[in-house]
C-alpha cells in the first residue's frame, strides 16, 4: 500500500500530497499526517484516493460524530476539529484570491462560525425503494454515488428532523406508490417544520389519510409537489401559517415558498447579514443596489437603515416575493425591485438602473463576471460581495481590482456549512 505525507487541504477538504512527482488528493487525510492510501481514480498528472490507514495522526483530528460518515456524501470534514475547519476554509479563500486573482486582502476578517451540529434548517433528502437493503431508504446520496445512503440519523440536521428519518422510511414504504416519491425537501422555520414530498403519481385516499395522520402526530406541515417548483401546493394542515424566518436585529420577517432559496444555516445567516451591513454602512437617503436580491435577505435590512434600495433578481417569482416582504415589513416606500438577468449585464443595462452610491452582490456559484465587467466610471464607490464560491469570487475580484480600479479592503469566511468543505465568504471593495 503506498504512503503519502499530507501537505495541505484542497478546496474539497481532501488531503494533498505529492508522490513521485504526481499530486494525490486523499479523502479523510489531514495536513501533517502520514497515511496509507488507495487510489480510485488515476490520471496522468494526479490521482484521487481514500486514506486506508493513518500512520501519523494530526493533533487536529477528531472522531467523526456521525456513524454514517465516510458512506454518506453529505459531510467530508467531520474528522477535523470545527475551529480547524474554519481556519482551513480561510486558507482556501486566501489561496483562491492569490492564485486566481493575484490579490491579497488588506485585512482578513475573523471567521464567522456558530454551532457545528444540528444547524441545517434546509435539506433535500432522497427516497428510494431498495428491497435488497431492506426496503425504503431516506437520506443523502452516498459519497461519489447516486445511491441513497442507508441512514437512520443525521448529525447536521436538527435533532427533531434526524429522529424523523426512520419514521419517514416507514411512512413512505407504507404508501401505495413508494417508488414514485423520490424526494423530500425539509424546511425548518421558527414557527413550524415543513416537508415537501415530490410525488410523481397520484396518491390514494389511504395514502392521503396516512400523510395527514403523520403530519398531525409529528406537528408538521406537508406540501406536495407533482412537477416543477410552481406545482408545490399546501396539503395539510390547510390553515398552516406561511413559512418565514426573521432577522431580529433589523426587525425583519421574510416569508418564502418551501422551494425558494434560503440559507441553510439561520444563525450564520443572521451574522452574515450583520457583517455585510457593517461593511456596507448604509446611510440615510443613499441609493444602494442589491444584486441577486432573492427574497430580500439583504435588501430589507439595508432599507431598514434608511437607504433607498433597488433589488435586482432574475427570477420573477422571487421578485414578487421580495416585493411582498417589503410590504409586510413596511418598507415598500424605500425599496424597488427589478427583474433582470444579471448574467447578461451590460454597461447599458446597468445605466438603465440609475446611479448607486453602494452595491451589494450576492450571486450563485457562477459568480457575477458580466456584472463586474459592466461597471463604468460612475460605479458605486463601495461594493460588498457575498460569495459561495472562492474561485468565482477571486475571478471577479481580479476584474474589480485590476480593471475597475477598486481596492480589496478585506475578506473573510462564514462557516455556513460546518462539517463540509463548502466555503461562504464576504469581501469589501472600495475605490
Amino acid at each position: 500500500m503506498p504512503l503519502a505525507v499530507i501537505e495541505s487541504l484542497d478546496h474539497e477538504g481532501r488531503g494533498v500530497a505529492h508522490v513521485e512527482g504526481k499530486t494525490i488528493f486523499i479523502e479523510a487525510a489531514l495536513p501533517g499526517e502520514t497515511v496509507e492510501y488507495s487510489s480510485y481514480r488515476r490520471k496522468p498528472n494526479y490521482e484521487q484516493a481514500s486514506a486506508v490507514a493513518i500512520l501519523r495522526q494530526s493533533a487536529q483530528r477528531t472522531e467523526p460524530r456521525c456513524r454514517h460518515f465516510g458512506v454518506c456524501g453529505g459531510c467530508s470534514m467531520q474528522h477535523l476539529e470545527p475551529e480547524a475547519q474554519a481556519a482551513a476554509k480561510q486558507r482556501v479563500l486566501e489561496d483562491a484570491l492569490w492564485h486566481i486573482g493575484r490579490l491579497h486582502p488588506e485585512l482578513l476578517y475573523p471567521a464567522i462560525y456558530g454551532p457545528a451540529w444540528g444547524y441545517r434548517s434546509r435539506a433535500r433528502l432522497s427516497a428510494r425503494l431498495v428491497p435488497k437493503k431492506g426496503g425504503m431508504l431516506v437520506g443523502f446520496h452516498e459519497k461519489r454515488s447516486s445511491y441513497v445512503a442507508d441512514m437512520d440519523s443525521c448529525e447536521v440536521l436538527p435533532a427533531r428532523i434526524s429522529a424523523l428519518l426512520p419514521e419517514l422510511r416507514r411512512l413512505i414504504g407504507g404508501l401505495s406508490v413508494p417508488d414514485r416519491l423520490p424526494q423530500i425537501e425539509v424546511a425548518v422555520c421558527e414557527r413550524q417544520v415543513a416537508l415537501v414530498l415530490r410525488v410523481l403519481q397520484p396518491l390514494s385516499a389511504e395514502d392521503e389519510s396516512a400523510l395527514r395522520e403523520f403530519a398531525d402526530s409529528h406537528e408538521l406541515v406537508i406540501y406536495l409537489q407533482s412537477g416543477g417548483p410552481a406545482s408545490v401546493s399546501l396539503f395539510h394542515p390547510q390553515d398552516a401559517p406561511p413559512l418565514a424566518y426573521t432577522l431580529p436585529e433589523f426587525g425583519v420577517e421574510l416569508r418564502f415558498s418551501p422551494t425558494d432559496f434560503t440559507q441553510v444555516n439561520q444563525g450564520i445567516n443572521r451574522m452574515l447579514v450583520r457583517r455585510a451591513l457593517a461593511l456596507l454602512a448604509p446611510r440615510q437617503n443613499e441609493r444602494i443596489a442589491d444584486m441577486f436580491c432573492g427574497l430580500g435577505n439583504f435588501t430589507l435590512p439595508i432599507a431598514r437603515c434608511g437607504a433607498r434600495v433597488v433589488g435586482v433578481e432574475g427570477a420573477s417569482a422571487l421578485v414578487e416575493r421580495a416585493r411582498a416582504n417589503a410590504e409586510l415589513n413596511g418598507l415598500a416606500a424605500s425599496t424597488e425591485f427589478r427583474v433582470a438577468n444579471l448574467f447578461e449585464a451590460t454597461p447599458e443595462s446597468l445605466a438603465g438602473l440609475g446611479r448607486f452610491d453602494k452595491m451589494l452582490i450576492d450571486p450563485p456559484r457562477e459568480g457575477a463576471i458580466a456584472l463586474v465587467k459592466a461597471l463604468g466610471a460612475d460605479a458605486p464607490r463601495r461594493i460588498v460581495y457575498v460569495s459561495c464560491s472562492p474561485a468565482t469570487l477571486a475571478r471577479d475580484a481580479a476584474v474589480l481590482v485590476h480593471e475597475q480600479g477598486y481596492r480589496l479592503r478585506g475578506a473573510g469566511i462564514a462557516n455556513m456549512f460546518p462539517q463540509t468543505s463548502h466555503v461562504e465568504s464576504i469581501a469589501l471593495f472600495e475605490r
